[in-house]
């Protein structure tokens, strides 16, 4: 669709908009797979043109669960988009991990329920590699960013991924906490999926908002702290998010951009035109 826009954000709860991005057009990518949460931005950030999405829609009208997941991911394909900055309001499973840090999660925990995760099927079958499930490329590079920034974050970590709409019961954040994860939140873990079959770097900067309720303090944190955390973090993560893009686009040294090499089980000409249809942007280099 156009070549000159490889970077992408997707802006999670309370970041609605860039600070910095210039020279503006929203566009809206058709999709096979249904509509975006929202027009794609496409701008200048840091000399970089990027296409910015708000996830939950910049009015914030979308619950988690609603998402067009694929709509979302595909749309940044057919803008032309390699890397994927995902930040994302998250809550915390660990005592360390405290209200307004920011963490780089290298590992995810599926306990969503009523979610597509593929782009793949009706004729077509493919198996992508995720025992890594983000880009440890963008992960370096994002660090770098808030090394610049004058912001920590902290590398690693597991993030549940909930189905929601409501919170963990106390009886699920013990759970959780048990298994030895680190993070919840209601979104990543589909566009972590969908970007690797897409051959899209990806990667999480999680916002931390508060502890989730196996906490003491948990019934203390009122709606109006939340809110500002929220705000604190996002000011940091865009500072995070434009310090990476400075240094963005790179050469690609990761496995992201070829996931699909020997992830294709299905002898393409087998596979339906109306699938194949749907899917070619997404496998026309192995066709």
């Amino acid at each position: 669709m156009t070549d000159d826009i490889r970077i992408g954000i997707i802006g999670g709860s309370g970041l609605y908009q860039i600070a910095g991005l210039t020279e503006i057009d929203e566009i809206e990518v058709e999709t096979p797979f249904g509509s975006p949460s929202d027009a794609y931005r496409i701008g200048t950030l840091e000399g970089r043109r990027v296409a910015f999405l708000a996830r939950h829609n910049r009015h914030h009208t979308l619950l988690p669960s609603e998402l067009n997941f694929r709509a979302n991911i595909y749309g940044f394909k057919k803008l032309g988009v390699e890397w994927i900055l995902s930040a994302s309001a998250v809550g915390s499973l660990k005592e360390e991990l405290r209200p307004l840090d920011i963490v780089l999660p290298d590992q995810f925990y599926d306990r969503t329920k009523a979610r597509i995760s593929t782009f793949f099927g009706d004729g077509i079958v493919v198996h992508v590699s995720f025992a890594h499930p983000v880009c440890p490329q963008l992960a370096d590079l994002i660090e770098q960013g808030a090394q610049d920034s004058g912001i920590h974050v902290k590398r690693g970590g597991t993030y549940v991924c909930m189905e929601g709409p409501q919170f963990s019961t106390i009886a699920e954040s013990n759970t959780y906490r048990r298994n030895g994860a680190d993070l919840i939140g209601m979104t990543n873990l589909q566009e972590a999926k969908l970007a690797r079959e897409a051959e899209i770097c990806y990667t999480t900067i999680a916002l931390v908002t508060d502890y989730d309720c196996w906490h003491p303090q948990h019934d203390a944190v009122t709606v109006t702290e939340v809110i500002e955390n929220l705000k604190k973090n996002s000011d940091h993560a865009q500072n995070i998010i434009r310090a990476t893009v400075k240094r963005l686009p790179v050469d690609r040294s990761c496995k992201c951009g070829h996931a699909l090499r020997h992830a294709i089980m299905t002898d393409l000409s087998r596979v339906p035109a109306k699938t194949r249809e749907k899917v070619e942007l997404l496998i026309r280099k192995y066709v």
